[in-house]
């Protein structure tokens, strides 16, 4: 057993208004830069929708992530051995400035500075890249509040294998709706990008496990965008070096929360460091389809578990660590309570950014011209709610609809547990029996409350000591520590090239 530490991050969908605070945060603080215009490290996408970039959850137009055929181990699918010379000319998987947007801004001075005419003068828009005159076509959230919209939501590949029935049930009027889906880097376990790239730029931190790119080594290959399934990697037009989310790790290592968590208006997003066995990494990462979620899940080690406390701690994890694993929110919605999942797991770059699913509103029906419920009770079902079980499959649970039905059922049950304990008017025998379907006892369903409702920043945020001195002078030079600590990728940092 190698047991490592990690931090890790929680969004609970069902919390996210979509005010977008987080993105310009980070744009703030991290890529208000020339070359990093069009750079989104958070953004923040309405779904059903395309993203950002368009459509990039297409892998049959990307080819992001691993791949797996029959019993071989997994590969890369954007790049390898024979390909990667050639693809440095021409990548046919690599996305284009089209699938982002051309940055643009505004000729302010023709606004401020016109001669006096007949008509209001404008600020027109201009291409940061060119300099040139430009129709602004696509955006950041070009589709913003547009989910179930014929023009961007019916281009959503999670609505694969949906009928036409569950189709129509996105996308009638009466029953549009839509939720929002905040994105970081997922800082994975197992990262593509790491893999991908042939002059070892990536890495993953020993002690933190947070995905970082050397930009003293960084070739501009940009193998690590085209492999990155979440598009989470850019490149820098100006700099000629990829960049990507850096977790804002110099006020971790203070123990400030990132940018964008702090900012979050919502209080949407959790954040904590777990403990996970990096020995079973390519076991996992080789699962079939169907098991990947639970397979994510036994990495994951229990930090209360003395023999576990015992090892990490023979393995140089720091007691601090491991106290703040014990305390670890992730921990509780991932392991303790199974309500928060991995998006599209089978990409098998085993992510460590989970969702909370979001609940949506009941499927309305039209009589006599009026709109009514189609349930009877104050909470309807899981299955009447107007985002069909099997969008939610797709997006969270690799295709599988039991761990998502797992989630919401557990979120169900305890709403009809605090609506009989606040209010009163649903029968406490009835609240009951919703937790026992949903296997969730009164002590957890309070828990899941508190941490969901009345959670403080030191909740939300248990952010373990860094020990970066220490970390530093586990080896001797910053190359070694790399390759001995970069233990988030499948083999060497070179593996399929």
């Amino acid at each position: 057993m190698n047991i490592r530490s990690q931090v890790s991050m929680v969004f609970h969908l069902d919390k996210c208004i979509g005010c977008h605070t987080c993105s310009i945060a980070c744009k703030n603080v991290w890529t208000d830069r020339k070359g990093a215009d069009y750079m989104w490290w958070n953004n923040v996408e309405t779904k059903p929708g395309t993203g950002y970039p368009t459509k990039w959850e297409d892998q049959e137009q990307y080819h992001g992530g691993w791949e797996k055929n029959g019993d071989q181990p997994i590969n890369i699918k954007s790049t390898g051995k024979v390909r990667v010379i050639p693809n440095i000319f021409h990548n046919p998987y690599m996305p284009s400035m089209d699938d982002y947007y051309e940055p643009w801004t505004y000729d302010y001075q023709n606004l401020f500075n016109a001669e006096e005419g007949s008509d209001q003068p404008i600020a027109k828009p201009i291409s940061m890249i060119t300099g040139e005159d430009i129709k602004v076509e696509a955006g950041p959230n070009w589709d913003d509040d547009l989910g179930g919209s014929e023009i961007y939501a019916a281009n959503d590949p999670n609505l694969k294998g949906l009928s036409e029935q569950q189709r129509l049930q996105l996308s009638s009027v009466e029953r549009l709706v839509l939720f929002y889906l905040p994105r970081i880097c997922n800082h994975c376990l197992n990262p593509c990008c790491v893999a991908s790239c042939p002059s070892g730029a990536l890495y993953k931190r020993g002690e933190d496990g947070i995905v970082l790119i050397d930009q003293k080594k960084c070739r501009a290959w940009r193998s690590c965008v085209a492999a990155c399934p979440y598009k989470k990697t850019y490149f820098n037009w100006f700099t000629g070096k990829s960049e990507k989310c850096i977790l804002c790790f110099p006020r971790l290592e203070v123990g400030e929360a990132p940018a964008c968590f702090h900012s979050c208006v919502g209080r949407i997003r959790y954040l904590g460091v777990l403990l996970y066995d990096a020995d079973r990494l390519e076991e996992v990462a080789n699962l079939p389809d169907d098991q990947l979620v639970e397979g994510q899940r036994s990495l994951i080690l229990n930090p209360h578990d003395p023999e576990i406390i015992r090892k990490a701690q023979s393995a140089g994890i720091p007691d601090g660590v491991i106290e703040s694993a014990q305390r670890s929110p992730v921990y509780k919605f991932v392991m303790d309570w199974k309500i928060a999942l991995p998006p599209h797991i089978e990409y098998r770059t085993l992510p460590m950014l989970f969702y909370v699913p979001p609940m949506s509103p009941v499927i309305a029906n039209f009589e006599d011209g009026l709109a009514s419920h189609k349930m009877q009770r104050l909470f309807h079902g899981i299955d009447e709610a107007r985002v069909p079980m099997k969008y939610f499959a797709n997006l969270f649970g690799g295709g599988q609809e039991g761990v998502v039905r797992y989630a919401m059922g557990k979120q169900l049950a305890v709403r009809w547990h605090r609506r009989a304990e606040t209010v009163g008017d649903v029968d406490r025998a009835t609240a009951d029996r919703f937790l026992r379907e949903a296997n969730c006892t009164i002590e957890e369903a309070e828990a899941i409350y508190k941490l969901t409702s009345l959670c403080t920043f030191e909740d939300r945020f248990v952010i373990p000591p860094m020990y970066r001195e220490q970390a530093i002078e586990m080896v001797k030079e910053p190359h070694e520590q790399r390759a001995e600590t970069g233990f988030g990728f499948v083999g060497c940092p070179q593996r399929g090239l």
